[in-house]
């Protein structure tokens, strides 16, 4: 496996993001003269002016499919920046917003970056899954505006507790889960449901594939359901168990039967002897 072109100028646009969005709080605690620390004091405006400036530099050095990519790659890598200043140096009621931020962003950029290193043929804006579909986007804002009012009227409601280190190990471990999948698939790995069968594609079914079928999907579901026990979101966190429970109920069916047209017997022989992984989804079987 070699990480692609797009791979590496991704990455490098991420962590110079990184970067630039901690320089206000790094020169806050340098000695300089009152009149740069008064300046600095600012750091809401600063980070404005700051990432309209490194989108204006991205503007000027990339253009077409490299233009999305590094402008995405650096959203995330400021995003990811942001989180971990927010989770160290806001008031303890934001803490775990901070936290979710860096797990958000962090989620939505390996996605692209695996992509860029086990299968650089597939690669594409959508493998940054930020448009995922509408119905994540509505997801998304309904756990931000639920965290939101919640704060307001219960701010000590929101303060780290136990149940956000729970949700924090979930996020990571299916993080992990889910990228494990995609190395161990390479080429065989996509964002989207293959209609087609190419001459390459083979049945995975070593690695974490011997622990369940669909190791990505395990590992994406326990990843939302942690996002929302960081933000400690009871509505959202049953809003999400029963949504994504019947997006992946859905997604299993509809790429079983895909599968089954693939590889025929050696499919219904996995089938019988590896479990999906996901809560009460057996998967879709040609046999009583």
């Amino acid at each position: 496996m070699t990480l692609c072109r797009e791979g590496k100028i991704s990455l490098g646009c991420f962590v110079t993001a990184i970067i630039i969005a901690s320089v206000p709080e790094i020169v806050l605690r340098i000695e300089f003269n009152s009149y740069v620390h008064e300046v600095f004091k600012h750091t809401w405006f600063i980070h404005i002016f700051q990432f309209i400036f490194l989108n204006t530099l991205i503007f000027l050095f990339f253009q077409g499919f490299l233009y999305q990519v590094t402008v995405r790659s650096a959203f995330l890598g400021y995003v990811f920046a942001l989180g971990i200043l927010i989770s160290i140096l806001a008031p303890i009621s934001w803490k775990c917003f901070g936290i979710y931020l860096t797990i958000l962003a962090t989620f939505h950029y390996t996605e692209f970056f695996a992509i860029a290193w086990s299968n650089p043929k597939a690669v594409s804006i959508d493998s940054f899954i930020l448009n995922h579909s509408l119905a994540y986007g509505i997801a998304a804002c309904s756990s931000w505006l639920e965290f939101a009012v919640e704060r307001y009227w219960f701010p000590a409601m929101k303060e780290p507790y136990f149940i956000s280190y729970l949700g924090l190990i979930m996020c990571i471990g299916g993080e992990i889960l889910r990228k494990l999948a995609m190395f161990t698939a390479k080429h065989n790995f996509n964002h989207l449901v293959q209609i087609e069968k190419s001459d390459n594609h083979q049945l995975v079914t070593h690695g974490v594939y011997k622990l369940c079928r669909h190791p990505s999907y395990v590992g994406w579901f326990y990843w939302s359901l942690g996002t929302q026990l960081i933000l400690q979101n009871p509505i959202c966190f049953v809003a999400y168990t029963i949504a994504s429970w019947q997006f992946f109920y859905s997604r299993v069916t509809i790429e079983e039967i895909t599968l089954l047209n693939f590889f025929g017997q050696e499919y219904v022989k996995y089938q019988k002897e590896v479990g999906t992984g996901l809560p009460f989804i057996s998967g879709y079987t040609i046999e009583a």
